[in-house]
């Protein structure tokens, strides 16, 4: 998973975490992992994520550059009724929509707060065009979708909850049985001097992509090398790769060594 820069490809599945208080390290974040583990469910990777402030002209930019690109997003943060929430704003300029007032969202906020939900909390409900609403189980006050881009509150707590009612509704044929990953693992072996071989490796299976991680923190050097990729060929590649290794007299193992 990477973070994409400048006007580089996004594509494919993306997370946003929106807010000043993740870059100062005054919160951390939670909501990548929360991503990564149900698509993995599903047979399916985050293709690239980023982190952004709360700035106007950084996060219209990447929901634009998004939006063009077709990707599946899913963006944490921003959606509240302070100041520096500014989330539901820019989706309308970068999704070329008025903000309204939403009348579904106005009553489940009135409903949940009564006369408390004026004048500030009801701002809440102040959304992009003809946006659809994602549910809200914790306190009511919902999130929102555009072509395929869904908006949740930054609070995990909320969030993770409104995310699976997400994947069990309106993405619900999500996934990819045919994605997986597969890896080996080798003890006392540098990296360094498998770099030929991976680099073989890629060159013949280039529709694949290949994974070195290894581990120092242990009083063996560990290395898990594997692929991910469409099923029949990590297989094959797996295989070969099995293979290699044997010729080098690298002993693997399917599971990390205790």
């Amino acid at each position: 998973m990477t973070a994409m820069e400048g006007d580089g490809p996004l594509a494919g599945i993306g997370v946003l975490v929106i807010g000043d208080e993740i870059l100062s390290g005054r919160r951390q974040d939670r909501h990548l992992a929360a991503v990564t583990e149900r698509l993995a469910a599903r047979g399916l990777v985050v293709d690239w994520a980023q982190f952004l402030p709360d700035r106007e002209s950084t996060i219209l930019d990447l929901l634009r550059r998004s939006r063009a690109d077709g990707a599946t997003v899913f963006c944490f943060g921003g959606i509240g009724a302070t100041p520096d929430d500014l989330t539901r704003a820019c989706a309308a300029i970068a999704f070329e929509r008025r903000l309204l007032r939403h009348p579904e969202a106005a009553a489940l906020i009135e409903s949940q707060f009564g006369e408390s939900a004026y004048p500030k909390r009801i701002l809440m409900a102040d959304l992009p065009e003809g946006a659809d609403l994602v549910p809200n189980p914790f306190n009511r006050v919902p999130g929102f979708s555009l072509e395929r881009h869904f908006f949740l509150p930054g609070f995990p707590e909320m969030a993770h909850a409104m995310l699976d009612q997400i994947l069990a509704g309106p993405l619900v044929g999500l996934g990819d049985a045919g994605y997986v990953e597969h890896s080996l693992w080798l003890v006392d072996t540098p990296e360094s001097e498998l770099v030929d071989l991976m680099e073989v490796f890629c060159a013949a299976h280039p529709t694949l992509r290949l994974f070195s991680l290894p581990v120092l923190s242990t009083e063996r050097r560990l290395l898990e090398l594997g692929f991910k990729g469409e099923r029949a060929e990590v297989e094959r590649a797996m295989a070969a790769l099995v293979s290699a290794l044997h010729d080098r007299r690298i002993r693997v193992y399917d599971q990390r060594p205790e």
